[in-house]
C-alpha cells in the first residue's frame, strides 16, 4: 500500500486526507488499517508514540460506523485529558466533510453539564478518559453496552497511572461482541492480563521492535555531581540555543523548584504539573506549543498526552523508576521523521538505571560531555552572529536615520563597533562563564571522592516525627527525594519509633539536609531536624536500611533500638 488513495475509504475521507496533506500511510497505519476494515477479530498493536496511531484505529471504524445511527458505536479510552481532546480533534480533521458523524469527547476538568448535553443530543464517536467516563457510566449518562469497537489508546500509560480498577469497570459495561483495539507504545505484565482478560485471540502487530526506543531518537547520558545537575541542565540549554524540549523531573515540587530556578536565571521556561488548575494548564500549553517556551519542565503524570511533533530534546533531569516511562519520555522527541536527542543528566549511582534502559530500548547511550565555559561562550555568540546575517533590513524606514548614526560613531574603527555590539549582547554570559569549573565526572570519580578508606561517611540526624505520625521509611525517604538537590542523596540506617527517628545521610549532603527538612512539615508537623553523634562507619555494601531496600528498618526493640531511644532521650534532654 502506497498511498491512502488505495485503502477504499469513503470519498469524503479521502478528501479530508488530502486536504491534511496525508499521502502515504505510516507503518502502523499500513498494518493496522487494511486488518481492520477486513476483519472483526481484536489487535494488539505495539508502536511508539508519534507514529500515527490515532489515523491507524479511527479511519476503520469512520468508514463503518453508521452515520444513520446517533446512537455511540465506537468508544476511545485515552489516559489524559489532552490526548483525548487531541484523539477528538483528528477525528473530527477526518470526518470534516461528513456532516452527520459526531465525535464527543468526554473528560475531567470541563463542566459535566455540558457533556451530559452533548452525550443526550447524540453521536457516533465517544473519546473519554477512565475517571469521567466512570462517572458518565455512573450517572447512565453514557451507554456502551451497543458498542461495536473499543479503542484503549496508551493503555499503558493508563495502567502506570494508576487506572487499573477504572479501566476494568469500563470494559466490563461493554458487551461481549465487539472489536476490541489495544494501541500501546511498551507490552508490560498488565497490558497482557487485559489483553487475556478481555480480548479473543487478538492479532498483534509491531510497527518497529517491541518495547524498543524510536529509531530517530539519540540516547545520551552526562555523569556529574548530584549537586552540580541543575549547573548542567543550564550549560545544556545553552550550548543549544534553540533548543526546544521537555525537562521531566521525578516530583512536583522539583518540578516547580527547577522551573522557578530556570526563569530567575532568565531562560525561557515554565513548569506543568498537578497543581495546576485546568486554565494554567492550558495557558501554559499554548505558550509553548506556539513556541513562547523553549523549556517545557514536567512530571511524567503532567506530561501525559502532550503531543508536539517538533521537540527537539528530552532532558531526564531524574531518571523514572520504570523503564516503560523512560520509552514514553524520549518518544515524545524524534518524531515525524524528524531527528531529537533523549538526555539524561545523572550522577554515578543511576548508571546502573542507564545499563537497565540500554538493554530494554536495545539501544546504546551515548556518554556525553558537559561543555565548558569557553565552548559554551563561542557557541553562543556563532548562533548570535549567524540570526545577525540573516536580520532583514528595511531599507526604506531605516535609511533616515543611518546618518545620524554615523555621526554618532565617528572615530571608531569598524572592529571597534563590532566588539561594542558583541559585548552588549555578550557580556552577561560571558561574565557567567569566566572561570567555570569542569562539571564532568568519570564514571567511577564521583564514588571515589565520596569515599574514606573504601566507606561512605554518614551523617545520623534525628527528626521529632515517627510511627505515631505514620512516617515509615519509604515515606521519609519520598520526603527527602520531594527536594531537588536531595534527589540522587545515599541514604544509610533508618530506624522510626514512636515519636522520632534516626536517619542516616551521605555526610556530602548534611547542610543541604538540614536547609531543607528544616522549613518542611510532615502531617501538618514542623519538622525539627539536626544532626545527631555519628555511628561507627560501614560499608555501602552492607549498609542497612538504604533507599533500595524494600522496607527499611522501623526500631525493632531489642539492644539497638534501647540504646537509640536512650541517645534520643539525652539529645532531647541536651537541647532543653
Amino acid at each position: 500500500m502506497e498511498t491512502f488513495a488505495e485503502l477504499g475509504l469513503k470519498e469524503e475521507v479521502n478528501k479530508a486526507l488530502e486536504d491534511l496533506g496525508f499521502v502515504k500511510p505510516t507503518p502502523i497505519q499500513q498494518k493496522a488499517i487494511p486488518h481492520l476494515l477486513g476483519s472483526t477479530s481484536d489487535l494488539v498493536a505495539l508502536a511508539q508514540t508519534g507514529t500515527g496511531k490515532t489515523a491507524a484505529f479511527s479511519l476503520p471504524i469512520i468508514e463503518q460506523v453508521d452515520i444513520k445511527d446517533k446512537t455511540v458505536q465506537a468508544f476511545i479510552l485515552s489516559p489524559t485529558r489532552e490526548l483525548c481532546l487531541q484523539i477528538a480533534r483528528d477525528i473530527e480533521s477526518f470526518t470534516r466533510h461528513l456532516s452527520k458523524l459526531k465525535t464527543i469527547p468526554v473528560y475531567g476538568g470541563a463542566k459535566i453539564d455540558t457533556q451530559i448535553k452533548q452525550l443526550l443530543a447524540g453521536g457516533q464517536i465517544v473519546v473519554g478518559t477512565p475517571g469521567r467516563v466512570c462517572d458518565m457510566i455512573r450517572r447512565k449518562k453514557l451507554d456502551l453496552s451497543k458498542i461495536k469497537w473499543v479503542v484503549l489508546d496508551e493503555a499503558d500509560e493508563m495502567l502506570s497511572m494508576g487506572f487499573k480498577d477504572e479501566l476494568d469497570f469500563i470494559l466490563e459495561t461493554t458487551p461481549e461482541e465487539k472489536q476490541t483495539l489495544l494501541f500501546s507504545a511498551t507490552m508490560p505484565k498488565e497490558i497482557a492480563r487485559i489483553a487475556k482478560k478481555y480480548m479473543t485471540d487478538p492479532l498483534e502487530i509491531t510497527a518497529g521492535q517491541k518495547n524498543v526506543g524510536a529509531e530517530n531518537v539519540t540516547h545520551v547520558y552526562y555523569m556529574v555531581k548530584p549537586r552540580s545537575k541543575y549547573q548542567a541542565l543550564k550549560r545544556i540549554a545553552d550550548v543549544n540555543p534553540d533548543i526546544y524540549g521537555i525537562v521531566f523531573c521525578r516530583t512536583r515540587r522539583e518540578t516547580k523548584e527547577i522551573a522557578d530556578m530556570l526563569i530567575q536565571d532568565g531562560y525561557s521556561a515554565d513548569a506543568l504539573h498537578g497543581d495546576l488548575s485546568q486554565a494554567q494548564r492550558d495557558v501554559v500549553m499554548h505558550r509553548f506549543r506556539s513556541k513562547h517556551l523553549q523549556l517545557l519542565v514536567a512530571t511524567d503524570v503532567a506530561a501525559r498526552g502532550i503531543d508536539v511533533n517538533n521537540l527537539t530534546h528530552v532532558i531526564n533531569y531524574s531518571l523514572p523508576d520504570q523503564v516503560e516511562s523512560y520509552t514514553h519520555r524520549s518518544g515524545r522527541t524524534g518524531r515525524a521523521g524528524n531527528k531529537g536527542t533523549s538526555i539524561v543528566i545523572c550522577s554515578n549511582r543511576d548508571k546502573h538505571k542507564i545499563r537497565r534502559i540500554e538493554k530494554r530500548i536495545n539501544k546504546n547511550f551515548e556518554k556525553g560531555s558537559i561543555p565548558k565555559g569557553r565552548e559554551i561562550c563561542e557557541i553562543r555568540l556563532m548562533s548570535m552572529i549567524d540570526g545577525l546575517k540573516k536580520v532583514e533590513v528595511d531599507e526604506e524606514n531605516i535609511n533616515e536615520f543611518m546618518p545620524a548614526v554615523f555621526e554618532n560613531l565617528e572615530g571608531l574603527t569598524k572592529e571597534d563597533v563590532i566588539k561594542k555590539f558583541v559585548s552588549v549582547e555578550f557580556n552577561r554570559i560571558l561574565a557567567y562563564y569566566k572561570g567555570a569549573k569542569d562539571l564532568n565526572v568519570s564514571d567511577d570519580k564521583e564514588r571515589k571522592d565520596n569515599k574514606k578508606g573504601g566507606r561512605l561517611e554518614y551523617t545520623r540526624f534525628h527528626v521529632n516525627v515517627g510511627k505515631k505520625n505514620n512516617l515509615d521509611p519509604h515515606r521519609l525517604m519520598g520526603l527527602i527525594n520531594e527536594f531537588p538537590e536531595l534527589n540522587n542523596v545515599a541514604i544509610g540506617q533508618i530506624e522510626i519509633f514512636k515519636k522520632f527517628t534516626f536517619f542516616d545521610v551521605d555526610s556530602d549532603y548534611k547542610a543541604a539536609i538540614l536547609k531543607a527538612l528544616s522549613n518542611a512539615e510532615f502531617e501538618g508537623i514542623a519538622l525539627v531536624v539536626e544532626p545527631v553523634k555519628a555511628r561507627p562507619e560501614y560499608s555501602q555494601k552492607n549498609r542497612r536500611g538504604s533507599r533500595d531496600d524494600k522496607e527499611g528498618r522501623s526500631g525493632r526493640r531489642g539492644k539497638g533500638s534501647k540504646r537509640a531511644y536512650k541517645a534520643s532521650r539525652n539529645f532531647r534532654k541536651k537541647r532543653r
